[in-house]
């Protein structure tokens, strides 16, 4: 057999476990979610399916319930990653210069992200309970929020939850546009530097066009994963109180796994999959898009 052939038989060989894995555990799943959602499919009643086309899908938009988690989810996202990058980028500038604070600032600020988000939820569920919360306690005494705390009171538990993601995920962001500042060709902003710009112009005219890559890159990894959350919801608030902290990922497991049904909770998920999905292509071109102007290309 020519040496070719061997190489090229080697190389399908040495593939075949990877397209297996994919199959199974990406591709089958997948496929089987979007089937399961194209049917009215309750574990509870089996002998009762039906084929309901997309009436799973359809009822995601006309339902008051599913509607209200689309848009938490959405407020949610919005107002996590808008804060993330700003306090984000604002810290990756405190943090630019190279000098032995900086870095142990560094390496201090990263622990919120060591940290899961299944534990960072009861954590601050147990700093802002009313009646026993280091924090929820005080702040119901002196009548600052409701008698219940925070993250019983409908006007301010979303808000409450995008805090405790931004105190989480900040840092992260931080890393991301810090890695790009330290990227930054250094000749440029010297040059900059003796032609007289101020800290501002060069910021507005330097810095910010051609970190636009990470900020993309930040931006795009923080909307995926806000978009989805799920672990600090259910155990900070479970979705409430009523359906104010109530998301897709959380609609959607509440739907399989406590009304055992599994067309509408595929749907959900299968809808989630979908704007991901487009969200990210959409940033992906940003960022193609960004990466070639900062080039020159």
């Amino acid at each position: 057999m020519p040496f070719a052939a061997r190489r090229k038989l080697f190389l399908v060989v040495m593939a075949v476990p990877v397209v297996a894995y994919v199959l199974v555990v990406g591709i089958w799943p997948l496929a089987q979610g979007i089937w399961y959602s194209l049917y009215d499919y309750n574990l509870i009643r089996p002998q009762r399916t039906k084929f309901a086309c997309l009436d799973n899908y359809v009822e995601i938009i006309t339902d008051p319930v599913s509607r209200q988690a689309l848009i938490n989810t959405a407020i949610f996202t919005l107002g996590a990653v808008f804060f993330e990058l700003l306090l984000g980028f604002m810290l990756a500038l405190a943090l630019w210069r190279d000098d032995r604070f900086n870095r142990l600032a560094l390496a201090l600020i990263l622990i919120p992200v060591t940290i899961t988000p299944l534990v960072v939820g009861l954590i601050f569920k147990g700093l802002l309970a009313a009646d026993y919360g280091m924090i929820g306690y005080f702040l119901a005494e002196w009548g600052l929020t409701d008698p219940r705390g925070l993250l019983a009171d409908q006007h301010a538990a979303l808000a409450t939850l995008i805090f405790i993601d931004v105190w989480e995920w900040t840092p992260l962001v931080a890393l991301i546009l810090l890695a790009g500042l330290k990227a930054l060709p250094s000749d440029i902003l010297e040059a900059a530097s003796v032609d007289g710009a101020t800290g501002l112009q060069k910021l507005r005219i330097i810095v910010i066009p051609l970190m636009l890559p990470a900020v993309l890159l930040a931006l795009i990894l923080r909307t995926v994963d806000a978009f989805r959350v799920f672990d600090t919801v259910y155990v900070a608030t479970g979705g409430g109180p009523g359906n104010a902290t109530n998301t897709l990922m959380l609609h959607a497991v509440k739907q399989g796994l406590e009304f055992f049904n599994i067309g509408r909770a595929s749907a959900i998920a299968n809808l989630t999959l979908l704007i991901i999905a487009v969200i990210a292509a959409a940033f992906v071109m940003m960022i193609r898009h960004a990466d070639k102007k900062a080039n020159g290309k």
